[in-house]
């Protein structure tokens, strides 16, 4: 077997579609299912039950993905200490915002203790730039959150988090048990600087044009909030100072925590970087993430 192959396998035994596992894989579908069918020929055994109602795992294609998963994970442990011997292996991670929250501290633990003899470098980056430097290649992996132009960028939900409006305390709407966008049409909305995502933007002003002062990191937007009484927005659940309330907004999407890299980047590093992400931010006791306030 290949490891190309198994690597095709377990995206569609995690996708249980082969459009998707095509898209995740950058792929078109016909080569994917040959290279399936092929596998399963090599194995003598049927992997997937392919109906109209979709497609299921057989009981052998459970046992294959156990093995496949523990082939690639040894490959790539092999390609990263050689990396590792040579000098060589060092990964650059972009996390946006402030990195005090706990789903990082785990995630930072886990991947250390798979990868001790690597150099991780973090680059911690402010609000204009949700990529974290990936486009400018800046950073391998960036550990932020969406929506953004996700153009020749692979994106990994980690999870998603309702969001709410902050507010100074003393704010006639302060005390409300919630809030819809129409409720703020008339205030005054952060901004980021001229040039940044317009996806990215769009979110943050509640889907609508909007005007109020640039902003670039989370104290100036603390700060113009306690000063200005701009609007905010930020994910539930962080501690904020007593003169600050959060009210849930509930006509908004939720923002997604994700990890993100470029496309057809096939650094293991990066591949590990995301399997121990996804079993970080996957732990029953994991807390609402990053950042503590956040435009973004």
């Amino acid at each position: 077997m290949e490891l190309r192959t198994l690597r095709y396998f377990v995206a569609v035994a995690e996708e249980l579609h082969f459009g998707r596992a095509a898209a995740r894989l950058q792929m078109s579908q016909p080569p994917l299912s040959r290279a399936i069918r092929r596998l399963e020929a090599e194995v003598g055994a049927a992997l997937f039950t392919r109906s109209s109602a979709g497609v299921t795992m057989t009981s052998a294609g459970v046992v294959l993905l156990e093995e496949a998963r523990a082939l690639l994970d040894q490959a790539d442990r092999a390609f990263v200490r050689v990396a590792a011997a040579a000098g060589a292996a060092t990964i650059t991670v972009g996390i946006l915002g402030d990195n005090t929250d706990r789903g990082i501290t785990r995630l930072a633990g886990a991947y250390r203790r798979r990868h001790p003899g690597i150099d991780i470098l973090v680059r911690d980056t402010d609000l204009t730039d949700p990529t974290c430097g990936l486009r400018a290649g800046l950073v391998d992996v960036a550990l932020t959150r969406a929506p953004f132009d996700e153009t020749a960028l692979t994106v990994r939900e980690l999870r998603a988090d309702p969001v709410g409006a902050v507010l100074r305390a003393n704010d006639p709407l302060a005390h409300r048990d919630h809030l819809r966008l129409a409720d703020l049409a008339d205030r005054r909305w952060f901004q980021f600087p001229p040039g940044s995502d317009p996806i990215w933007q769009s979110y943050w002003n509640g889907g609508k044009p909007r005007e109020g002062p640039v902003v670039r990191v989370v104290q100036e937007c603390l700060q113009a909030v306690l000063w200005n009484g701009t609007v905010g927005i930020t994910p539930l659940g962080h501690d904020l100072p007593g003169d600050l309330a959060v009210v849930p907004l509930i006509d908004m999407a939720p923002s997604r925590v994700v990890v993100a890299w470029n496309e057809g980047d096939t650094n293991p590093l990066i591949r590990s970087f995301v399997q121990v992400a996804t079993a970080a931010y996957h732990e029953p006791a994991a807390e609402t993430l990053t950042p503590r306030f956040a435009q973004a």
